[in-house]
């Protein structure tokens, strides 16, 4: 066998798989995914929204969160300010890549507990930003009953004045 012979070869030939599977679209979204939440936890305003599309969406926890790029800016702001953003951080993620579109999902360590990172990230002038972005908070099955009686008052109201019937 060739490689018994030249050994060498047979590192170099390693060396390349090792440096061509870090380098995948899914590889390199990952690790600007990371910084993203990294921004975020050193309260890095310009990095963490250089990390986004500039059409990016987030999605918070809070049913009224649906925010826009600039909404999202405006929102943020204050946090990154006043040095205390949000931190997370990823425990379990699973990333997707189809026709220069990547989606995931991830299970995140964060000041809430573990949540649900999910998203879809796009190449954007040559690097990978998050496009839209949806956090959730994660609930254990068996606690959905207390969960749901804790927040139905709240959700009527908003249920009432998302189709208009709030007084």
């Amino acid at each position: 066998m060739i490689f018994k012979k030249y050994p060498l070869l047979l590192l170099f030939c390693l060396s390349l798989s090792v440096a061509y599977a870090q380098d995948t679209p899914t590889a390199l979204a990952a690790k600007n995914l990371d910084a993203w939440h990294q921004a975020a936890s050193n309260a890095d305003f310009d990095t963490y929204f250089s990390l986004m599309t500039s059409q990016g969406v987030f999605v918070g926890t809070d049913a009224s969160e649906h925010w826009e790029n600039k909404a999202f800016r405006d929102f943020s702001r204050p946090y990154f300010k006043a040095g205390k953003a949000w931190s997370f951080t990823s425990l379990e993620r699973h990333m997707y890549n189809r026709a220069g579109v990547i989606w995931f999902d991830e299970l995140l360590d964060t000041q809430m507990g573990i949540c649900r990172g999910s998203g879809v990230m796009e190449l954007e002038a040559g690097q990978w930003k998050v496009a839209h972005y949806v956090l959730s908070i994660a609930v254990p099955n068996d606690k959905v009953s207390a969960l749901l009686e804790l927040k139905k008052a709240q959700d009527s109201l908003f249920v009432k004045k998302l189709l208009g019937l709030d007084l």
